[in-house]
């Protein structure tokens, strides 16, 4: 009796030792002779632990002999488990065909062929499979609403998820997790709400997978505040959850509160992922925050993905917002393969600042090396040579898009082009481009237009085009400024009334110019007119020596710039208090000697700060003077 226990708890051990071989891949050794016994003690279940250690398709193949001449492929269990392993290696072929020879086909046997389809993008075949199928559960509903919420099929998702609702069927987590993501593509709050409250109903608000997936959905479709109230029910913090918060801040204009979330994840231990950087990166371009961009990019080194191409990507585009080109080039040379995506940032970078002929370079050597350039590559080309008046080139690029490379060029390309001839004083050209694309005309690329003839000074284009914009969208603030500031250049002022009564009639608000300067790792933000700063007298008193000085180097307001007919005394104290030279003089104020100043700004700069900053820039009379 003591002999027999002994045997028995050998053997269990040496079961247990070969699922571990399996389990770590060593197929080799789990073959070998001592284990042979063991394996036809418990074939079944045993073979199913080899063909799950397989990772390619000549040892699977090789097993399936094995087992099919011992006879353990008659087992539907065994069969399964065979089938499952051809359909994760991709050979749906011999899976359809091991399907087709299962005597008793069970739900599994099903399920199992019907997720390969999934797998392997074949939706047409999954569909079919889905049709035919006599008994589906849950898990088979779950996996053709994945499967379409994957590919992008987010309408005939949500109509699939409705069906399974009829029938009876009773979503679980990942049915769940699913709909809520086909939700979050759709932008459909409305339904993501149902679902929202069906998932309290079933008692899943506190599961992970599932409040993960509803913030998303939530901040998708811009509810910023709802989603991240279902974060704050969630049981724990997680990277997902963290990762759900940072980037719906980001993607909604929040990017202070991104960056603010980030670091408290950081200050709670919580790890940071390549998503979470790519998210943090961004909300410190989008505030140009070098001081936290360049902590961010030091933790992203001790992390270990600095050679990500994602995060590369973001590093890229956030030194080119903060004015440091030089460090672009550092994180973009640093990096041995070619990226598409990381060369069309760089080349995005050069254009930013005016480098369209290096912008044009790279895109050659881009093309040498074998690279294949993408839509996204042509509009960031597009764009460089647009704001370096490369008009030849930017042209020849547009056709070298649509005639070498076959790339249906969209309204952004188009827009991009309009920009091109407009900056060359090509007005009528541009017109007849927006009017002869195959594509419908946003009010973006009028929009573009109307500026060209502000800056070309064509008043009649001008008028004729706004008319036009405002059509389109009467609701947009820009297109009545910029039919005003045309008028108030002509200074027809009972015409810039007739624009300010239009805005008044249609409910449209100008949006406030605001800039903002980082300062030891803080954002301080300003306002036209504004006069709110703790250090606001220090502040009017440095702009109004900068404004001095500017003067003395021939510095003259431009009045145009202002919309209201008024003395022109306080047309120059409204100009000297816009956003942009608040910021510049706060920074004079505050920065070190000889660090450069910084400024964001939400709109375009004006003409008469334009010409201020740069008067500003090149004062002689103190050498030492920070540079904006």
């Amino acid at each position: 009796m003591v002999g027999l226990v002994a045997l028995s708890l050998d053997t269990v051990a040496t079961k247990d030792e070969f699922v571990r071989l399996c389990a770590t891949g060593r197929l080799r050794d789990a073959l070998r002779r001592p284990f042979r016994g063991v394996l036809w003690s418990d074939a079944a279940r045993l073979f199913s632990h080899l063909f799950r250690a397989c990772r390619a398709l000549r040892p699977l193949r090789q097993l399936h002999a094995f087992a099919a001449t011992s006879g353990a492929a008659t087992d539907r269990f065994t069969a399964n488990h065979l089938m499952l392993a051809y359909a994760d290696l991709g050979d749906l072929t011999a899976a359809r065909e091991l399907f087709e020879r299962i005597p008793r086909r069970n739900v599994m046997s099903w399920n199992i062929l019907f997720g390969g389809y999934i797998k392997n993008g074949d939706l047409g075949g999954a569909r079919k499979l889905f049709d035919e199928m006599p008994e589906r559960n849950v898990a088979t509903w779950n996996a053709m609403v994945a499967g379409l919420t994957n590919l992008g099929f987010d309408e005939e998702s949500l109509g699939l998820f409705l069906d399974m609702r009829r029938e009876g069927m009773h979503p679980d987590e990942f049915g769940l997790g699913s709909v809520s993501r086909c939700c979050a593509g759709l932008r459909d709050v409305v339904t993501g709400r149902q679902v929202h409250a069906y998932v309290v109903r079933s008692g899943l608000d506190r599961d992970m997978c599932v409040g993960s997936s509803l913030a998303h959905m939530y901040m998708r479709c811009g509810c910023l505040q709802e989603g991240e109230a279902v974060l704050r029910m969630l049981p724990s913090l997680s990277i997902v959850s963290c990762n759900t918060i940072i980037a719906g801040r980001t993607q909604n204009g929040d990017s202070e509160g991104a960056l603010e979330y980030f670091c408290m994840m950081r200050s709670v231990g919580v790890a940071a992922d390549v998503v979470t950087f790519v998210s943090a990166i961004s909300s410190c371009s989008d505030l140009a925050a070098l001081a936290q961009g360049q902590q961010i990019h030091g933790q992203v080194m001790k992390a270990g993905v600095d050679k990500v191409v994602p995060v590369m990507t973001c590093l890229v585009h956030m030194y080119s917002r903060c004015g440091c080109l030089g460090d672009s080039e550092r994180v973009f040379f640093g990096y041995c393969g070619s990226d598409t995506f990381l060369l069309s940032a760089m080349i995005s970078a050069y254009g930013f600042h005016g480098h369209g002929q290096k912008a044009i370079e790279l895109f050659k050597q881009m093309m040498n090396g074998g690279a294949e350039p993408s839509d996204v590559t042509f509009l960031a080309l597009l764009y460089a040579c647009s704001h370096s008046g490369l008009k030849e080139e930017g042209m020849d690029c547009f056709e070298l898009m649509t005639k070498t490379y076959g790339i249906q060029p969209s309204v952004k390309h188009y827009t991009c082009v309009v920009d091109l001839l407009g900056r060359s004083g090509c007005l009528d050209e541009a017109e007849a481009l927006i009017l002869s694309m195959p594509l419908t005309p946003d009010g973006v690329i009028w929009k573009t237009l109307l500026s060209a003839c502000k800056t070309q000074k064509n008043f009649d284009m001008a008028e004729r085009i706004a008319k036009r914009v405002i059509e389109l969208d009467p609701h947009d603030s820009a297109s009545y400024v910029l039919l005003s500031n045309i008028r108030a250049t002509s200074r027809r002022w009972g015409d810039v009334s007739e624009v300010r009564k239009a805005m008044r009639d249609n409910n449209v608000r100008k949006e406030p110019g605001v800039s903002w300067v980082e300062l030891k790792g803080h954002i301080h933000q300003f306002c036209t007119g504004d006069e709110s700063h703790p250090r606001q007298k220090e502040i009017d008193e440095c702009l109004e020596e900068m404004m001095a000085k500017i003067r003395q180097c021939g510095y003259s307001p431009d009045m145009s710039m202002v919309l209201h007919d008024m003395e022109d005394e306080e047309k120059e104290v409204s100009l000297s208090h816009h956003s942009e030279k608040l910021a510049i003089a706060f920074a004079f104020l505050s920065l070190p000697e000889g660090v450069p100043i910084r400024v964001m700004k939400n709109l375009r700069v004006c003409d008469d700060c334009h010409l201020a900053i740069k008067l500003m820039s090149q004062d002689k009379d103190d050498e030492n003077k920070p540079k904006p």
